[in-house]
């Protein structure tokens, strides 16, 4: 039984450099939060995407349709840096070779 525990806080920020946008990502992202995520990546204009996952704590269907809509409006120039909650649902998922994905 939980005792009172505080739930992730989902947040996504964005921040620019030149024509690089990075956008990192805290807490839960499912259904609920998914396409603020995809907005908040979208927000501004950019060449090139980062897509920060490392404090995600969970990733859901809709994060990941999320980013796969991501990669296609950025083919060949985003970068996701996943979690390791993040990289075992891309993995189970077939993403887990994808070329954008940080092997890190």
């Amino acid at each position: 039984m939980d005792q009172g525990a505080v739930p992730p806080v989902f947040s996504a920020t964005a921040e620019t450099d030149g024509d690089q946008l990075r956008v990192v990502v805290t807490g839960e992202v499912d259904m609920a939060t998914a396409d603020t995520m995809f907005q908040t990546a979208l927000r501004q204009p950019a060449a090139r995407l980062t897509l920060d996952l490392r404090a995600v704590t969970f990733f859901d269907s809709a994060a990941i349709h999320a980013l796969v809509r991501l990669a296609q409006q950025f083919p060949g120039t985003i970068t996701v840096l996943p979690s390791r909650q993040v990289r075992r649902v891309l993995d189970i998922s077939g993403l887990g070779e994808q070329a954008w994905l940080d092997p890190a």
